[in-house]
C-alpha cells in the first residue's frame, strides 16, 4: 500500500523543499496540502472536529506555490491538494495554476476537490453557502473545458468562457468524463457526493476513512451505474493515523493509497514523525 502524508505548511513549520526532498528519499508516495486564504477572526461557523481551531488554519502556505516548490526538487514525488476550495478561485486563474503545476511536475499532481466548512471564509469570496455545491460543479465543467485538447466553450450557470488556447495541458488524457489531472473529491459519504465523485472524479478522498466498509458498496453502486469502469474507481483515505489493524482494513477494501496526518512543526519534530511512520512503508 502505497503511503503519502499531509500537513499544515506555513510560515512556522518546514518548508516544502526539505519536507518533499525527505519523503521523496525515505520512499513516500505523496505530499497533499490543505488550502485556506485567510480564517475571519469574527466566525460563528464550528471547527468540525470540535473545540478550538489550531492556529496553522490561519497561517497556510498557498498549496500550489509550496507544491511547485515541492516538484523542482523531486523526481517521483506524487504531489496533491486535500482539498482545493475550488468555490474560493476564478476558475480561469485556477486552471492556469492546476496545469501548470502538473506540466512542470511531469503529471505527478493530484487535485484534491471539496466544498469547504468554513462559512464567513467563504462569503468573503463571494460564495453563497447553499449553493456552493452546484458552483463547484460548474467551475470544474469550465475548467475542463479549458483542459480539452480543442479549443472548447463553456456556458455554465455561474460562469461562462469561451473557446480558448489554454495551455499548458495537464499530462493526463481523458478519462470517460473525466479531463485533467487525477481528480479526488473529499467529503462525508452521502449521494450528492457521490454524484459529484462520479461526474467529474477519479475517485474519493474521505477523510479520516471512517464508515468505509458501509459507504464503500454505496458508492460503488453509484458508479457502475453511472457507467464507469469499476476497475478505475479511487478511494484514497485522508488525515489518518495509520496501524497495522487499520492498514490491513483498507487493504481488504481494496485500497491502495492513504494519507497519513503530520504535525504541523518544525523540521525535527517533523523528521521524527516521518522516523515513526517508516515502519508502514512498503
Amino acid at each position: 500500500m502505497r503511503l503519502s502524508v499531509t500537513i499544515f505548511l506555513t510560515d512556522e513549520t518546514i518548508t516544502p523543499t526539505r519536507l518533499a526532498r525527505e519523503l521523496e528519499q525515505r520512499g513516500f508516495a505523496g505530499l497533499y496540502l490543505p488550502e485556506h486564504t485567510h480564517i475571519p477572526v469574527e466566525r460563528t461557523t464550528p471547527y468540525p472536529a470540535g473545540g478550538e481551531l489550531p492556529p496553522e488554519y490561519g497561517r497556510t502556505l498557498d498549496p500550489f506555490v509550496a507544491l511547485g516548490q515541492a516538484a523542482a526538487v523531486t523526481e517521483r514525488l506524487g504531489l496533491g491538494t486535500g482539498i482545493t476550495l475550488v468555490a474560493q478561485h476564478d476558475p480561469v486563474a485556477l486552471a492556469k495554476q492546476i496545469a501548470t503545476v502538473d506540466h512542470l511536475s511531469a503529471g505527478r499532481l493530484t487535485l484534491g476537490v471539496g466544498f469547504g466548512w468554513n462559512v464567513e471564509e467563504a462569503a468573503d469570496h463571494g460564495v453563497e453557502w447553499r449553493t456552493r455545491r452546484e458552483l463547484v460543479r460548474d467551475r470544474m465543467a469550465l475548467m475542463r473545458a479549458l483542459w480539452s485538447e480543442e479549443p472548447t466553450a463553456y456556458e455554465g450557470e455561474f460562469a461562462s468562457v469561451r473557446a480558448s488556447f489554454a495551455h499548458p495541458k495537464p499530462v493526463r488524457k481523458r478519462r470517460g468524463p473525466v479531463v485533467g489531472p487525477h481528480t479526488l473529491v473529499g467529503g462525508a459519504a452521502g449521494p450528492k457526493l457521490f454524484t459529484h465523485i462520479c461526474e467529474y472524479a477519479d475517485g474519493w478522498m474521505p477523510i479520516g476513512g471512517r464508515g468505509l466498509s458501509q459507504s464503500l458498496p454505496v458508492l460503488r453502486g453509484a458508479w457502475a451505474d453511472a457507467g464507469r469502469d469499476p476497475a478505475a474507481l479511487q478511494v484514497v483515505p485522508y488525515a489518518i493515523h495509520p496501524s497495522p489493524g487499520k492498514l490491513a482494513h483498507y487493504a481488504d477494501l481494496g485500497i491502495e493509497e492513504v494519507v497519513a496526518q503530520l504535525p504541523p512543526a518544525g523540521e525535527s519534530e517533523v523528521l521524527r514523525a516521518l522516523d515513526g511512520l517508516a515502519g508502514f512503508l512498503d
